[in-house]
């Protein structure tokens, strides 16, 4: 015979009462509905016709060895796209195809860059050059970054009424900014943690002022990425996929580490590279 102490109870849990005006008007956050997988990219090639592509092939394989190389001994390569004709420049265009990661560097010529679909080769180009470049990161973006396009006003940026928690954050900021050196940890501040209002959030705009690269990482959600005018200071704020802010902080280190290829991304992009090159030929 079973034990009544064993039987669960009733009338208890979920669903077990009726719903109240209140509990029939709940809305729930909508669950992301889709997942990026990776599938290989085959370019395609018809449109180009006889045309002679060995100068493209060439190059390619020339990035895909490089890639391989940076992957290991770090360091950046460069390939120079100027001297190609129009059809090999399409074919290398349709193989490096868009990937996640772009940035805008606001120098003279403002460069344009542009990750392709394999993480760490990158397409640069501006006024003056059209290159391919494979690195972590692009030398472009941690050359000048922080040369102000609007000037860093510190402590005497004007204070409004409602500034109240963001004066320490600036000292803090300018303390770790002078104190940087490649070795040293990185350093982050995580508003989205601490207590601020509105006025505290626009007074440290001013008070760090905009740098000259602006990043933007495309995965599940958007990640913002944006140098400030006071040294080795970074704006990183991350979006979810309904472009709600739901990660604010600064970062003072070099470059965040969110916009860089990691050395096993770099060594994969070799290996698929190569992949779609003997796929194409």
């Amino acid at each position: 015979m079973t034990n009544p102490f064993m039987l669960p109870p009733t009338g208890f849990g979920p669903g077990s009462q009726p719903l109240d005006h209140q509990d029939e008007a709940l809305e729930y956050m909508p669950l992301p509905q889709d997942m990026r997988t990776y599938s290989p990219r085959i370019p395609e090639i018809e449109d180009l016709g006889d045309a002679d592509l060995t100068a493209a092939f060439a190059l390619l394989e020339l990035v895909a060895k490089a890639a391989e190389e940076v992957s290991v001994h770090g360091g950046t390569r460069q390939f120079d796209l100027a001297g190609l004709d129009a059809a090999n420049r399409a074919l290398i265009a349709e193989t490096m195809g868009s990937g996640e990661v772009s940035a805008k560097v606001r120098a003279i010529p403002a460069i344009a860059v542009q990750e392709s679909v394999f993480a760490g080769i990158w397409t640069l180009k501006s006024a003056k050059s059209d290159v391919i470049e494979v690195a972590a990161i692009p030398a472009c973006i941690t050359d000048a970054p922080f040369a102000p396009v609007r000037k860093a006003l510190g402590k005497d940026a004007p204070r409004a009424p409602g500034v109240v928690n963001a004066p320490p954050l600036q000292i803090e900021l300018a303390d770790k900014s002078a104190a940087f050196t490649p070795e040293a940890e990185l350093h982050v501040i995580n508003l989205s943690l601490l207590p601020h209002t509105e006025e505290d959030l626009v007074w440290l705009d001013q008070a760090v002022g905009e740098g000259a690269v602006t990043i933007l990482s495309r995965g599940y959600g958007n990640c913002r990425v944006t140098a400030t005018a006071v040294p080795h200071v970074w704006r990183v704020q991350f979006f979810n996929s309904q472009d709600t802010l739901i990660l604010d902080t600064f970062e003072v280190t070099k470059v965040p580490e969110v916009a860089c290829a990691a050395p096993e991304d770099l060594s994969d992009s070799a290996k698929r590279l190569v992949n779609v090159l003997e796929a194409i030929r």
